[in-house]
């Protein structure tokens, strides 16, 4: 059983984001709030090189100082800080992320809408990690936990929809006092957009009558069991990828699923564009 939130940090401004995220979520789901630095090679350009580096100590006290940080908003959580090694980071955290119900990352942030630059550990352990993994810019429209009764954006798979992806946003919305708009993005047949025809009115109507069927029935029964959650239906014509990110401007949550490729790991191509683009913390999902 899932008895905590874990978040990873390396002092920077982006690790602090995901830190003060994961406590405000960590109050929400009343669990502790694990912190954890998985050392690497890189922790070496910290040391002074005038003196035999410690770099023990000096990731040390970079937790210490992220506990306090975050201790600090949040007096009464229960936070434990730990320094992981011995492996690849990805190997670690993926390892450490087994037990938690959740593991958050910072991610870089490149501004505006050309959104977010993910590095390849937090890819790599995105794709990987059997826990929900969120992903958190340092800056953005709205502060670290921030809760307003907004909206949590989950994107729909009318063909597939994944009863773990739809139930941890109607979960976290619930928690949140926000509504959750599914979003499902559709493209007109193959031969109009090749030919660039736009669709006659009658057929593109019939058609997006077909889409938001197909979302209603792959929406069935979640509204019932959170009753307490408004359910918003979102059609876009385009690509699944573009309809989220256009979709979650301003959202306090976008949620996206990742299979299990028992032959390998990888993130799906919209997963991936929404973890680039999206202004909003990510949480991807694995399911089967």
């Amino acid at each position: 059983m899932s008895d905590h939130l874990l978040a990873a940090v390396d002092g920077s401004a982006q690790s602090i984001a995901a830190a003060r995220w994961a406590a405000a979520e960590a109050v929400r789901h009343g669990l502790p709030l694990r912190l954890v630095h998985a050392q690497t090679w890189l922790d070496d350009l910290h040391a002074d090189p005038g003196r035999p580096a410690d770099i023990r100590a000096l990731t040390t006290r970079m937790l210490a100082d992220a506990k306090q940080t975050v201790q600090t908003t949040h007096p009464a959580l229960e936070i434990r800080a730990e320094l992981l090694g011995g492996g690849d980071p990805v190997d670690v955290l993926t390892a450490a992320a087994a037990k938690a119900r959740m593991l958050v990352l910072g991610s870089r942030g490149l501004g505006g809408f050309g959104g977010l630059l993910v590095g390849s550990v937090g890819l790599a352990v995105t794709a990987r990690c059997d826990a929900p993994t969120v992903l958190v810019r340092a800056e953005g429209p709205r502060r670290p936990g921030h809760r307003d009764g907004g909206e949590v954006v989950v994107g729909v798979d009318t063909r597939a929809p994944a009863a773990e992806v739809l139930g941890f946003a109607f979960r976290e919305a619930s928690l949140r006092g926000s509504r959750v708009r599914a979003v499902h993005g559709w493209t007109p047949p193959p031969v109009w957009g090749y030919a660039g025809w736009v669709p006659p009115q009658p057929e593109a109507e019939q058609f997006r009558a077909i889409e938001d069927e197909l979302l209603t029935l792959a929406m069935t029964g979640w509204q019932e069991k959170h009753p307490e959650v408004e359910l918003v239906r979102d059609i876009r014509t385009g690509s699944g990828s573009a309809a989220l990110v256009d979709a979650c401007t301003g959202a306090d949550l976008v949620v996206v699923g990742r299979r299990r490729h028992h032959g390998g790991m990888r993130l799906g191509p919209v997963a991936h564009a929404v973890l680039h683009h999206a202004q909003a913390p990510v949480v991807v999902v694995p399911h089967d």
